[in-house]
């Protein structure tokens, strides 16, 4: 295998920042305290415990006390399911882990457009008097494409006001998975409009299993993990603090440097995209064009196997995804795929290409070359 490696997947998972890393170091051996023990040493670590919280919850325009630290996506999201029993409000496009938790309810499925997008009428006529949840991610994880969440947020809104001005009292919560967005979107509760976000530093250049869920005071939710009553009841355990002070570098980071990277990092994809669609014309672009993250890129070649040319590609140091990591790890086409209408011999032809602070001009021509050679290979077999 070629030792030059081109990363071409940092929608599935990022490497760690060099100045992420060195804010954790002490935290691992020197000022390892347990943060609710009571001598200075430890109350020290407390202070430095919170204030990294503060700093991650400037980044998106909240309070700390209304953060959760989570081991990562997953938890946050069944945890902002844990206080709905009646009836929840997803769309078909989702991460499994929403998916997931939907399905433990009893959940409507909205459908998505072709671009994969999910439309703020479909949402509201998918309202009925026992919705206490919707959950929407602000970015689909493998098309890129961002959802309307402000106007999704708005059709919530009013059925809330709606519901109050009737005397009725069951609540009703927007959620969203914002993991994909963070360091490309301005993600910001208030403007957004959520009631609840999901966020994950494993995608933002942070430590894997570490992740927050950010819930309104008004919010009522069920904890998950139970004992001594750590993260305001909601999530007990000893707190991760080297992870949560590497969280706070990250997202500080990620707030910094955002529009000049998000810049950055369109350039880069049209670059790579018109070369893939000018050497094959036949090649499908899924997600919204218009509305999307600007490191990802979608592409489909018809009648090839993804999976012979994601192997090939490897072989030659480039990594990319044929879906999701989940859905790769599961050998199973992709639900989101499926969803947006693509036709089987498309969609098992697919590539997500993610781009990210590893991608420069250099290896993403490099990159280009492979797969197109790699392409026309895979080509040439099949017709034989």
């Amino acid at each position: 295998m070629n030792t030059e490696v081109i990363y071409l997947d940092h929608a599935a998972a990022t490497p760690v920042d060099a100045k992420v890393l060195a804010a954790m170091q002490p935290f691992f051996s020197d000022v390892f305290y347990n943060p609710s023990a009571p001598y200075s040493p430890a109350v020290q670590v407390r202070r430095e415990y919170e204030a990294a919280k503060q700093v991650i919850a400037r980044a998106i325009g909240a309070k700390s006390d209304d953060l959760v630290i989570t081991a990562g996506a997953t938890e946050s999201i069944n945890l902002a399911f844990s206080g709905s029993t009646g009836h929840v409000i997803t769309s078909n496009i989702e991460h499994h882990a929403v998916l997931a938790a939907a399905k433990r309810l009893d959940a409507t499925f909205v459908e998505s457009d072709e671009k994969g997008i999910i439309s703020a009428e479909k949402i509201k006529a998918a309202i009925t008097p026992e919705t206490q949840l919707v959950s929407i991610a602000l970015a689909n994880n493998e098309l890129g494409t961002i959802q309307p969440l402000r106007d999704i947020a708005e059709v919530v809104r009013h059925e809330r006001e709606r519901r109050l001005a009737e005397g009725v009292h069951t609540p009703i919560y927007l959620h969203s998975d914002a993991s994909q967005g963070v360091g490309q979107l301005d993600v910001n509760v208030a403007r957004l409009g959520v009631d609840m976000l999901t966020l994950n530093a494993a995608k933002v250049y942070g430590p894997k299993q570490v992740g927050l869920l950010w819930a309104a005071s008004s919010v009522q939710l069920e904890p998950t993990i139970v004992g001594g009553g750590q993260e305001r009841g909601l999530r007990s355990g000893t707190e991760n603090v080297a992870g949560v002070i590497g969280f706070a570098k990250a997202m500080e980071l990620a707030s910094e440097h955002r529009k000049y990277e998000a810049d950055r990092l369109h350039k880069l994809r049209d670059s790579l995209q018109t070369r893939l669609t000018e050497a094959f014309p036949e090649a499908v672009l899924s997600g919204n064009l218009k509305h999307r993250l600007a490191g990802h890129l979608h592409i489909s070649f018809p009648h090839l196997d993804a999976e012979r040319v994601l192997f090939a590609l490897e072989m030659r140091g480039v990594l990319v995804a044929t879906g999701s990591a989940c859905a790769a790890n599961k050998g199973t086409r992709s639900h989101v795929l499926t969803a947006i209408g693509l036709a089987p011999e498309v969609a098992d032809g697919s590539l997500r290409l993610t781009l990210g602070h590893l991608s420069n001009d250099e290896n993403i021509a490099r990159a280009g070359d492979i797969i197109i050679e790699e392409i026309q290979k895979e080509y040439q077999r099949s017709t034989r």
